[in-house]
């Protein structure tokens, strides 16, 4: 015997069981395991067991497996969206990619070998017409269907693209009543009365299946001896342009047709028609921040698309090139200082000031490199091909590199994406409705 009584041994084997028992509770309460309790899980890197694991298993796939009974589920981060604009143009060629470059004019009023050329050969991404490429409503209906159908086995959808401004700048065939002009439109005050017109427009061109409008003018008028502006901008004042310019351009972009302001960064106040010559515009920023770019400015935070660059020269800019193929002003002031993310076209590179100057074809390629999207190329098929062969040596020589020739093109794809451009064929205006609402919106106003 021990010396002690049977009741003394029973209390000390309890005490001792039960000191026993709470250590062991003590120690599982400790654990670093995650359990019910909502305790922190591991911090990175420190896993449970010790391994570096986060508390999920990884299958022989590589794929988060459900995570052991109290172990922290592993969240799965979503896929990000696709980006059709990048696919697309993962699949283009180069030339494919150097076509969407550009946009040319054609010749006569019905597609022909050298259009399909343009289309096939030369991967073109648009086509701009002028009046005589227009006879009336049926003719115009079948010749942009028709380019449609010769371009079903691009990879793209082509821009199809006007001046329609109303007034004296008018493309759409007789069937349609005219619109009046932009200063006579302004002369009214009317914003409601802008977008008006915006939306007629708009719907005029949708209806020919028609996606890009040169429209509308954001030029200040302020030199009464303007040989190519006057009564197509709105008035003499920024404020007056700005409130009927961008109330035209959302009526234009409401009915699904891509609307470019022009002519940036102003051709209000010249005295030759950049048409026959190179026009001189001689003020400094500090000119052009109060007037000129007052419209362009606020256009670009109402969300403009696309911004038409003129063929300038303003030597307080850039003495040595004009404004459609500077970097001073189409990069440093429209990209930098006004933050114009969208597409950026040349004014006709056919025109005066232009071929009357410079090598078209060193201008393209030099627009291109200043940070502009789209070449516009409106006559002569053998300039048009001439500039598309310019740009493939370019790219070809590292002139411009293949990273500058995605970013400029991708902007491009984004913009016919954003819009739904198609490749199917337009059913035509309603030509007696869109009069009666023309004649609708036109008589409160008497014009």
């Amino acid at each position: 015997m021990d010396g002690m009584s049977a009741p003394h041994r029973n209390r000390s084997l309890w005490t001792i069981t039960c000191l026993l028992l709470l250590a062991v509770l003590f120690i599982g309460g400790c654990s670093p395991r995650q359990g019910a309790t909502g305790n922190p899980s591991p911090s990175a890197g420190e896993g449970n067991d010790g391994s570096g694991s986060t508390g999920s298993e990884t299958n022989p796939q590589g794929q988060a497996s459900p995570a052991a009974p109290g172990k922290p589920e592993t969240l799965v981060t979503p896929e990000p969206p696709a980006d059709p604009a990048a696919e697309l143009l993962a699949q283009l060629s180069t030339e494919e990619k150097i076509g969407q470059l550009v946009l040319v004019g054609m010749e006569g009023t019905k597609p022909n070998d050298v259009t399909r050329s343009l289309i096939e050969e030369y991967h073109v991404g648009g086509f701009i017409f002028y009046k005589d490429n227009i006879q009336n409503a049926k003719q115009a209906l079948e010749l942009f269907n028709g380019l449609k159908t010769a371009n079903a086995n691009e990879p793209v959808p082509l821009f199809l693209s006007v001046d329609e401004e109303g007034g004296r700048v008018s493309r759409m065939p007789g069937e349609l009543a005219k619109l009046p002009n932009a200063r006579k439109i302004g002369n009214t005050g009317s914003e409601e009365l802008a977008g008006q017109i915006g939306g007629i427009i708009g719907r005029e061109l949708a209806g020919f299946g028609l996606n890009l409008d040169f429209a509308p003018v954001l030029d200040v008028n302020s030199n009464p001896d303007n040989p190519v502006i006057g009564d197509r901008a709105f008035g003499t004042k920024p404020e007056i342009v700005s409130r009927m310019g961008i109330a035209v351009m959302k009526g234009i972009r409401e009915q699904g047709v891509i609307p470019v302001v022009k002519h940036f960064p102003g051709h209000g106040d010249t005295s030759v028609d950049s048409h026959l010559g190179l026009p001189v515009v001689e003020h400094d920023l500090t000119r052009l921040r109060k007037l000129e770019l007052v419209p362009f400015k606020q256009a670009i935070q109402e969300g403009a698309d696309v911004v038409m660059i003129a063929h300038l020269l303003m030597p307080k800019l850039d003495p040595e090139h004009p404004a459609s193929f500077s970097k001073a002003v189409i990069d440093d002031l429209l990209r930098q200082e006004l933050g114009f993310e969208g597409t950026i076209i040349s004014d006709d590179m056919t025109m005066g000031a232009i071929v009357e100057h410079y090598d078209i074809a060193d201008a393209a390629v030099q627009f291109v490199q200043a940070g502009g999207n789209i070449v516009l190329v409106g006559h002569d098929d053998e300039k048009e091909k001439q500039v598309i062969q310019a740009l493939r040596d370019a790219v070809s020589s590292g002139k411009i590199s293949a990273e500058t020739l995605d970013e400029r093109v991708y902007n491009v794809l984004k913009l016919k994406e954003k819009y739904a451009l198609t490749k199917d064929a337009a059913p035509g205006p309603d030509t007696e409705q869109i009069n009666r609402e023309i004649g609708n919106t036109l008589k409160p106003y008497g014009l």
